[in-house]
């Protein structure tokens, strides 16, 4: 099962949206579905056993989590936690490709065994054949893959949850796919840098690669002859006025991948080193297991920023290698091809297990305060952070601000409408610490309604939700308690769709 299915000798595009093909069209996305599926079929005892077997000793829970959001992109959320995972733990985000599920990937992708090796949660994002006739992430979609839009907002609302859930770091969420599901953590890196720290795109594309569905059978197929600058600038229109930190970005790739071309790899590689501003010139390199080579490009301060892992031979997959190593992982199937386990590397590349780069230096600034400071102004205080010359101050998740003292007042807000806030400490090489815990602040002016009820029915009213026998703000995620009639709260609408604990406030 891969993202992007490898085509049969007659031509046809590799990706299907969920508009109504034609008459050829459709049966040629039937005909691909069904040989897939029977590839599929042929491996499923042995990639059973195998997956069963290497996830027998996952210690934690895999299940479905429903109330993450408005699912713009109508996308379902499964999460692994391991057992006793502490707050303040790693959380990554795991993308299956086409014609798989977010079960597929639980088994084979061996993401559980790092997730209770080295201490993280894990989210599988699903997608399904009413959003593509393949279930393809729509990678391809400038309506479904852009900040703010369909599934890449569906998949950071599901970060969230899973932080409201978990206690999970805010500054240590990464994201990783395959195939489709690399295109689209490629889209979600550039369109959320602010949210994620690192990523891995596996046999994947380019970030914003192509806008429709007709191009992207060239983006798979053949170099789009664009500079790293070109490249670069795709990221950087994707959040305008970013300005970093930038995730840090792990590529793998097949040398014989036919449904991916591994020119897409070079693409991945110009576009992150470019905006990183690092150049293309390795910094290092070096022979990994399954023929394997990893090229790494440095930061500024001798820090890997980009890693290309290239597999010699290797086709259309994920890359996993079944075994009780350390270094070992995952259960092969189709699309899950034996060479080498990328989740360990990729794992190591991000410092989950503690020795990386990843883990920030500087502590969160303690005591932050937000204070209205009239219809379009808040005020913001804390405390001095040793080490600290500047400090990141981020406005619901972006950064606005990189003031050298301890305060600074945010204008320009709309008047009547709650902002969370949250501050970081940077040193002087640049590497930006914990995150504060986020605090919000009201503007004055500007009419909003109140609701005082009890939890069950704020939940019935849509202006809450419920999972596991505890209720959620809608939007704002805020714990309510109890889903009962026995424990009441007010809730502040702030906008459409997004609620705020107010008890005592209105």
């Amino acid at each position: 099962m891969a993202a992007l299915p490898a085509p049969p000798p007659a031509r046809r595009p590799a990706v299907r949206s969920s508009a109504a093909p034609g008459r050829r069209g459709g049966r040629l996305a039937r005909c691909a579905a069904a040989a897939v599926l029977a590839a599929a079929a042929l491996a499923a005892g042995s990639a059973a056993n195998a997956a069963n077997a290497a996830n027998a000793a996952a210690s934690g829970t895999f299940q479905q989590i429903t109330g993450f959001g408005t699912n713009p992109g109508n996308l379902a959320m499964y999460s692994y936690v391991p057992a006793g995972l502490p707050a303040g733990a790693p959380l990554v985000v795991a993308m299956h490709g086409c014609v798989q599920t977010a079960n597929d990937y639980y088994r084979n992708s061996g993401w559980t065994k790092f997730a209770d090796l080295y201490g993280f949660a894990v989210v599988f994002p699903q997608t399904n054949s009413t959003n593509n006739s393949l279930s393809c992430f729509s990678w391809f979609d400038a309506a479904k893959d852009s900040r703010g839009s369909g599934e890449a907002k569906s998949v950071v609302e599901m970060v969230t949850k899973a932080e409201s859930l978990y206690g999970s770091d805010s500054h240590r969420v990464f994201v990783t796919g395959l195939s489709a599901g690399g295109g689209m953590a490629a889209d979600l890196l550039a369109d959320y840098p602010d949210v994620f720290a690192g990523g891995a795109i596996d046999s994947g594309l380019p970030a914003h690669c192509a806008t429709t569905q007709s191009a992207a059978s060239g983006c798979q197929n053949s170099d789009q002859r664009l500079t790293p600058a070109q490249w670069g600038d795709k990221v950087r229109r994707a959040y305008p006025g970013y300005g970093g930190p930038w995730p840090r970005v792990a590529i793998w790739q097949g040398s014989a991948d036919t449904t991916v071309k591994p020119v897409n790899a070079t693409e991945l590689r110009d576009q992150w080193t470019d905006v990183w501003g690092i150049g293309q010139s390795t910094s290092a390199t070096r022979s990994l297991p399954g023929g394997t080579t990893e090229s790494v490009y440095h930061d500024p301060y001798g820090r890997p920023a980009v890693a290309l892992y290239s597999i010699a031979g290797m086709g259309h997959g994920l890359a996993v290698n079944p075994g009780t190593g350390t270094d070992q992982c995952g259960a092969t199937g189709s699309y899950f091809l034996n060479t080498i386990c990328s989740s360990y590397y990729t794992a190591l590349f991000w410092g989950l297990d503690g020795g990386g780069t990843t883990t920030p230096s500087l502590p969160a600034p303690a005591a932050l305060t937000a204070t209205a400071a009239g219809t379009g102004s808040v005020a913001l205080t804390w405390q001095a952070v040793t080490g600290a010359a500047s400090y990141a101050v981020y406005r619901d998740g972006a950064e606005v601000a990189g003031p050298t003292t301890t305060s600074y007042t945010d204008t320009g807000l709309s008047a009547g409408t709650s902002y969370s806030y949250r501050v970081a400490a940077v040193d002087a090489t640049g590497t930006e610490g914990e995150r504060s815990a986020a605090v919000t602040a009201t503007t004055a002016g500007g009419a909003q309604l109140c609701f005082t009820d009890n939890n069950y029915n704020q939940v019935k009213a849509g202006r809450a939700t419920q999972n596991g026998g505890l209720t959620y703000a809608l939007g704002s995620g805020q714990s309510m308690g109890l889903w009962n009639t026995f424990t009441t709260h007010t809730l502040r609408q702030t906008a459409p769709g997004y609620f705020v604990l107010a008890d005592g406030q209105c």
